[in-house]
């Protein structure tokens, strides 16, 4: 793009501020289909033929365009209409403006507040207590493309997750459980990075740096978090996620949490018959565990025309859970 103030603007370089597909990139790019990190899933704008005239209405089209991207993300642009007759030399800010846009859509749409938290998708509860060692939960969250799928986080989508357990505090135990869920809070994985809303306990692997567009076909370990209760310092709960292809052909987001007991237990003595011996202690007295898991959607009352939704939730086989 040779444009500068002054300039004649040519068809061509109308069509590069529409559709650069390299930087800086045009508009159908970052807020059209787009690739890995660009793209939103908005409609594309029209470029015009090898010597055709750029009216104003071209002009508004992208223009408006700029200013919808622009309030969904955040972003302070110069962009603004034009009538016939105007010069458009005066929009020397354009390409700092589509790359201002750009750069907001690659890192995720990270100051875009345009979006609405779902009511839980899906409860997976393990299906009793005193479960032995560990109690594994797998949700998936499927989207109707892999376009849509990269669109929901490049816009700025989340997928939380929270743990609890059923019980209320009924032994040290269930207190252990309970505190974990507690301290880990929100767990929302966004598009290069993910966050907990909680604080407390011990933080053993720390894997928020990695967000959707990090993930591979295999789990990556998200969070680990370790009771810091007495006598239960080896219990904790750990979070991982994977994609069911690469980003860019990937549709479903499986989430597994596996909660881990790991205390002996010898030391307490408060009338349960599972101890090691048939006798009293609180071995594999431990609670039913909760996952539930929500949808964090960029929705259109800032910019967006359209809203990119996921299609449904499941559960991965064999996880030791009921879904409810």
């Amino acid at each position: 793009m040779a444009y500068t103030t002054g300039d004649t603007i040519l068809d061509d370089e109308y069509n590069a501020f529409v559709n650069s597909s390299s930087s800086p990139y045009g508009y159908n790019h970052f807020a059209g289909t787009g690739s890995t990190v660009y793209g939103l899933g908005e409609t594309s704008i029209a470029t015009v033929s090898a010597g055709g005239t750029i009216n104003a209405s071209s002009w508004n089209s992208l223009f408006t365009g700029l200013d919808n991207i622009a309030n969904h993300t955040n972003t302070s642009i110069t962009a603004s209409s034009v009538s016939a007759g105007d010069a458009i030399a005066v929009r020397a800010a354009l390409i700092s403006d589509l790359a201002s846009l750009a750069s907001a859509v690659a890192a995720g749409s990270t100051s875009a507040t345009a979006l609405t938290t779902s009511s839980s998708l899906q409860t997976m509860t393990t299906a009793s207590e005193g479960w032995d060692n560990t109690a594994t939960h797998q949700q998936t969250i499927t989207w109707a493309s892999a376009d849509r799928m990269r669109h929901f986080f490049n816009a700025g989508g989340k997928v939380r997750i929270v743990t609890s357990t059923t019980q209320a505090t009924t032994n040290p135990k269930d207190q252990a459980f309970i505190d974990l869920g507690t301290a880990l809070g929100n767990f929302d994985i966004g598009a290069h990075a993910s966050t907990r809303s909680g604080s407390g306990e011990t933080q053993s692997t720390d894997g928020r740096a990695n967000g959707f567009h990090d993930l591979s076909t295999g789990y990556t370990s998200l969070y680990k978090l370790t009771s810091d209760n007495a006598n239960y310092t080896s219990n904790h709960i750990e979070l991982f996620a994977k994609l069911n292809a690469a980003v860019g052909s990937a549709t479903i987001l499986t989430i597994k949490m596996v909660a881990t007991d790991a205390a002996a237990d010898d030391q307490y003595t408060e009338g349960n018959p599972d101890g090691p011996s048939g006798g009293d202690g609180d071995i594999k007295d431990t609670p039913r565990m909760v996952t539930n898991i929500y949808a964090i959607t960029p929705n259109t009352t800032q910019g967006l025309t359209t809203s990119p939704t996921h299609a449904s939730v499941g559960n991965e086989g064999g996880a030791d859970g009921t879904v409810t």
